[in-house]
Order: C-alpha cells, then structure tokens, then sequence
C-alpha cells in the first residue's frame, strides 16, 4: 500500500485546462444570448472499485464520470441544467435548456452570484493529490489479503466482505466575475465487514479506512484485525432496562452529533425557520470550555478546499467559541435571505475541528474518556432517523457497550437513546483527544451528561 509518485503519464493538469476553456467559453455564450450572470461547475471523476467475499472476486468496477452543470440569471431570474455528454451539442443543448427555463422563472431577489470582491485570489497546494497505482489484480490482492486476516480469528463465521477503492476527481468552478478555480483530489478507501456466530445468535460490524495518499493506510493486518475485534466483542449483546445515564459516543459517531449542529446552523434550516437554534448568534449553546473552529487549509485534509462551491475564499473561523455560537454555515443564496453575508460555506463545511477539553482542562484519550464516563453507555452504532432539526428532539436506535466503574462489562443492543439536542449539546461533559481523521468533521469521542436509555 505504498504510495506512488505521480507518473509522467498523469493527465490532469492538460485536462484541468480543458475543463476551464470550456467553462469560460460556454459563460462567453450565455453572456451572448442574454444572461446578465452565469455560471459552471465542470467535473471529471475516475476510479477503481474492488469487492472481494471469501477469497473470490465479487465486482470490479472502473468508473469516468463526466458531470457539467450551468446556471444562468436573467436578472433576477435562474435557470439550472446539466448533462454527463462534454460533446458540443450536449453542452449547447444544456445551455439552451438553462436559458429557457430562466426566462420562465419567478425573479428571486436572493438570486445571483456571490459577490465579486469575495472570489478567492489565492490558491495554495493543500497537498490533496496521490493517485494510487494500483491494478485490478493489485486491488483484489489486497483485499483477499485483508479479508483473511480478519477470517483468521477464532470466532469469526462468516464475511461480508472486503473492499479496496481508489478514486480521484477533476472540477472546476467559474463564472461571469472572471473567476476561474480549479480543484484536484483523490480519495482512497478500504473495509472489510465480518459476521461472528454461535447458538445464541450472530453478530456484524465493520472496519474501514478513508485517505487522500494510499501512503497514510492503516495496514492490511490492522485493519482486519479491528473489524474482527470489533464483530466479536458484539456476541452475547444484550438489552438494558429503562434508565437515565450518562451516554459516551465513540468518535465516528460523535461527529454525526457535529453533524446535527452544523443542520441546525445552516442556512436553509434558518430561512425557513426550521431550526431550533434560530436566532442563536451570540448565545451559549455548548459549555464555556468548548470550541469548534473551522480550518479549510489543512494539508491532506478530508475537507480541505481554497475556496467554496460559489468561489468564494474559505478562511479559517470560528462555529463555537467558549460555548457561544459565534456564526452561521451560509452561502450566498441563504446569506441575503437572511440580511448576512455569505460564510463561505455553499456546498458545505470545511474542516471542523471539535477542539478536545473538559471543564477541567484535561484532554483525554479514549481509555481515559472511559474512566470519566464512570458507570454509563457507550454506544458505538445508532439506527433510524429520528432527528427533529425544528425541535431538536433525538430519538434513535443504538447498540453499544455498558461500562461499569470506567470498565466495558458486555455488549448491548436493542435499545433505544432519547434526550433534546439543545440538552445534549449544553450536557458535553468531555470531548476526547482520541480524533477520528476519515472525515471532514474531526472530534474526538463526546461525553454527554445523560440521556433516557429505553430497553425491556
């Protein structure tokens, strides 16, 4: 799984340049035919994917997707249309289709491109591109390999599967403000799902890995290893009777909690005035120890990006700072509906780090955060979707651990984990040191000071 260095034969920088003279052209023809705006969004995705099921081979794929979007603003007025065809006639075809449709349009004062005196002049190298050179028969290999590892393990019954993946995508972004930004990337994955049984029953879970350079792998045998473990400590799960108690979300989990937050503060939840932190700016929302700031330059990083989906520059800034929410997520669109301006975030987050800290200042990691956690659950799996952004309510199903005096006593399932976001974020009681780095959102484990656990 080493990584391999670019090859001469690597394209992307010519097909970069292709993409761009084609945006800019179609924006020169939508001027032409009457836009006042326009703009492109072009891309190109290549990859390789690889399934593996008990030694034999189950799919390969090899994948190149095209993808041209353009959006046009007659004044006030937007049409949108896209097509995967980069032939000439498919791409004045789209552009003919956006033109109409915008003539036909409501006009929306909120429309139109972000500002100009926003677009991104600096383009920094993030360190975001590492082909992988790896065949199909390297993938497969690969994935056999990591599957019989995890098969090795006494206990261990049955496979799910191994998968190796390695991808890497092209896009540019331009528009009538003479903006061009050009985007290169790879993402690289491997998993592996195993199933352990006996007569009380059978269990699955799962491991993976998520890089930009295949260099930065967990290895085959760590990753094998860690799916077996993880599947077998499953067996003999059981229920927990009704009880408030505090809850310990491992880390791949937390950041789903991040994730409801970054909903809630998000500009389409806000103008519709469907979110529970409306007209929260300015107000304690998380304990005064805890911050989360936002970092869109880090090198190699899952979100990393010089500039956002409108072409507006990504600058570091803080979410939450000493508990207090100190901004909204927004693009341009969501930004004037709300009389703000733009954060810099249309297409999403860049980067969040959930700082690790507790109240008393301490920073722990994963065993330590076990100890602070005392007697309580840990949940390591939730299930359903039973989230109110509106209200905030949380209601889920989970599975997980039940700890004791800072140790793991057995394995738990079947039940059901309840509180209010707006509770749970003011109840952190810890986040830990122990960072799960395969997202854009980066946080440790978050300790909660209860939540209602429904069981038998």
């Amino acid at each position: 799984m080493s990584e391999v260095a670019i090859s001469p034969a690597d394209r992307s920088e010519s097909e970069l340049d292709r993409l761009a003279e084609l945006a800019e052209d179609v924006i020169r023809r939508a001027r032409a035919a009457g836009a006042s705006q326009a703009e492109v969004a072009a891309s190109i995705d290549t990859g390789l994917s690889v399934n593996v099921r008990l030694g034999e081979v189950e799919t390969v794929e090899h994948a190149r997707d095209r993808g041209f979007g353009l959006t046009v603003y007659f004044g006030q007025r937007k049409g949108s249309a896209s097509t995967a065809d980069l032939h000439p006639d498919s791409i004045q075809a789209t552009l003919d289709q956006a033109c109409a449709i915008a003539r036909y349009t409501e006009a929306d004062p909120a429309s139109g491109l972000a500002d100009a005196a926003r677009m991104a002049s600096a383009f920094p190298d993030l360190d975001l591109w590492h082909p992988w050179d790896i065949d199909t028969a390297g993938a497969i290999a690969l994935g056999i390999e990591i599957e019989e590892v995890g098969r090795a393990h006494a206990g261990i019954s049955n496979s799910d599967g191994a998968s190796v993946q390695a991808g890497q995508g092209l896009s540019v972004y331009a528009n009538s403000h003479g903006f061009v930004g050009r985007e290169r990337g790879t993402r690289h994955s491997l998993s592996l799902a195993l199933i352990a049984g006996d007569e009380d029953g059978m269990q699955r879970d799962y491991w993976y890995d998520s890089v930009r350079a295949a260099g930065d792998f967990m290895s085959a045998k760590a990753l094998g290893d860690k799916a077996a473990e993880r599947t077998l400590a499953r067996m003999g799960a059981r229920s927990l009777s009704t009880r408030q108690c505090p809850v310990l979300f491992v880390p791949e989990l937390a950041r789903g909690l991040i994730g409801h937050l970054l909903g809630a503060v998000s500009g389409g939840s806000l103008y519709r005035r469907a979110s529970f932190l409306l007209d929260h700016v300015g107000k304690p929302v998380m304990p005064g120890w805890l911050d989360i700031n936002e970092r869109p330059h880090l090198s190699r990083g899952q979100g990393s990006g010089n500039f956002d989906a409108e072409g507006v520059a990504t600058v570091d800034s803080s979410l939450i700072e000493g508990g207090v929410l100190a901004r909204y997520v927004l693009g341009s669109y969501s930004a004037r509906k709300l009389g703000l301006e733009s954060t810099g975030n249309a297409g999403g987050i860049h980067n969040l780090i959930v700082e690790p800290g507790s109240a008393d200042g301490a920073k722990d990691d994963f065993n330590a955060m076990l100890q602070r956690l005392g007697t309580g659950l840990l949940v390591t799996e939730v299930m359903g979707q039973g989230v109110s952004t509106v209200t905030g309510d949380y209601s889920r199903g989970a599975a997980g651990f039940w700890v004791e005096n800072g140790q793991v006593t057995y394995p738990v399932e079947g039940i059901t984990i309840a509180a209010n976001l707006r509770d749970m974020f003011a109840g952190i009681v810890a986040v830990g040191a122990d960072v799960d780095s395969r997202s854009h959102i980066l946080t440790g484990s978050i300790l909660l000071e209860r939540m209602t656990v429904a069981g038998e």
